[in-house]
């Protein structure tokens, strides 16, 4: 079942709202398309939403 705004992994849960948005977007994707496991997908989910949204923030 696919991680929501709502429900999502504890690990996330201190996460800047964006990023976390972005982390959850990223890791569904990890693991329905790129069929990783929970485990590895969190931890590259939440680095890649961190570099993304710092990487488009608005000044």
């Amino acid at each position: 079942m696919p991680w929501t705004k709502n429900d999502y992994p504890v690990s996330m849960k201190n996460l800047d709202p964006d990023v976390r948005e972005k982390a959850i977007e990223i890791a569904n994707a990890l693991i329905t398309e790129e069929h990783y496991d929970d485990g590895k997908a969190i931890p590259i989910a939440i680095d890649k939403a961190k570099e993304f949204v710092s990487n488009h923030k608005k000044d």
